[in-house]
């Protein structure tokens, strides 16, 4: 799957492999100790109700109702936004995300779409975002960023380094057994 010259993808892989090295949290071996269930678990596993609010001052549904009609902007829209910010049409951003027309569509058509990570990844590389606005493109979706991870430890050294060809992304991906950014 190598598209270019094997000695540059393989100065560009030892580089992200530095990276991965120095920044992928790796937990230790240890068992995760098990937490003794609270009183209120151990009474809901027993098969009583679950309890009302607890207290009068918890939320209320209409400031629940509130909050859900003011939403902060979606992934669709925020993405639709910085695409119009970078004086982009619609078609060269998903091409350039290695993104199919009707997945794009998808995205466009529903605010609420909420596209998989490499997939929004994708779109950070397209729109060459920042880490803080890929950070932030990628919360509108509910996904982070994580240094316990080596696809996201990948990607971050690609967008620290200004590399935005996502050819050269996914070679880097392919190689160390990661998912590939865009859909096929």
């Amino acid at each position: 799957m190598l598209f270019f010259g094997k000695n540059r993808i393989s100065a560009l892989r030892a580089e992200v492999k530095k990276y991965i090295d120095a920044n992928l949290i790796v937990p230790k071996n240890k068992a995760p100790k098990m937490m003794k269930p609270s009183r209120a678990f151990d009474m809901d596993m027993q098969g009583s109700a679950p309890a009302p609010f607890p207290c009068a001052e918890c939320a209320a549904p209409s400031e629940l109702e509130n909050a859900l009609n003011n939403l902060d902007e979606s992934f669709s829209e925020s993405l639709l936004r910085r695409i119009d910010e970078r004086g982009m049409s619609d078609a060269e951003c998903y091409r350039k995300a290695n993104i199919d027309r009707k997945l794009f569509s998808k995205i466009r058509s529903n605010r609420f779409y909420k596209p998989a990570k490499p997939t929004a990844l994708a779109f950070a590389v397209a729109l060459e975002l920042t880490l803080d606005e890929t950070a932030d493109l990628l919360s509108k979706a509910g996904y982070a960023l994580s240094h316990s991870s080596k696809f996201d430890v990948i990607i971050e050294y690609f967008i620290l380094h200004k590399n935005y060809n996502i050819t050269d992304i996914n070679e880097i991906l392919y190689s160390f057994d990661q998912p590939l950014l865009g859909s096929f």
